[in-house]
């Protein structure tokens, strides 16, 4: 039955990130997702206590997802300005990959929902920034960059852009992916 409770959180889970996959950003309501998964609404509350839990979850996942990745960049890859060239490169790839979820990260799904997630998504955004500095600071102490370098502003700075490539793809109807000048505009940023 354990299984098969977790079965069904995912799914419900996965319906809403195919949900906010829609260009037109609709508010998700229980009801909606309800018919797709042709359940009750009651059978929903079964699983998650609240809609806001349903959008915990999917921030869950997006956490686990970038940060089992960022953990293992930093582990495997020596070189830290390689880091942040893969790093910065795993968020974009990321949003192309999750539309949904990308939604949930630039706090567009978060509009009418429960202030605390949007707050989780910025502790996520404030972790990747934390990582970037990191790998700025390797970067340091190898040489790569001066001793003097502003490794918060640079941070920063590299987390804006991840975010407005994020945003635009989005607004865009998710027509401009956050891939695509990446190359070019990875070596005025790192």
């Amino acid at each position: 039955m354990a299984s098969k409770n977790g079965e069904r959180k995912l799914q419900i889970l996965q319906v809403i990130a195919e949900m906010l996959q829609d260009p037109a950003g609709e508010k998700i309501t229980t009801a909606a997702l309800a018919k797709r998964l042709d359940v009750s609404e009651a059978a929903l509350y079964r699983h998650f206590a609240s809609k806001a839990q349903m959008y915990e979850g999917l921030i869950e996942f997006i956490e686990s997802g970038l940060f089992t990745v960022i953990n293992q960049i930093s582990a495997n890859e020596e070189q830290g300005l390689r880091q942040l060239h893969m790093m910065v490169g795993l968020l974009l790839g990321f949003a192309e990959r999750n539309r949904g979820l990308t939604r949930v990260l630039i706090g567009d799904a978060l509009v009418h929902e429960n202030e605390r997630l949007q707050l989780r998504i910025n502790q996520l955004l404030d972790r990747i920034e934390a990582s970037l500095k990191q790998a700025l600071r390797v970067a340091i102490s190898q040489g790569s960059l001066p001793a003097g370098h502003d490794v918060a502003a640079h941070a920063n700075l590299l987390r804006c852009y991840a975010m407005g490539r994020w945003h635009q793809f989005v607004k865009s109807g998710f027509r401009n992916l956050p891939t695509e000048t990446w190359p070019a505009q990875a070596t005025l940023l790192i």
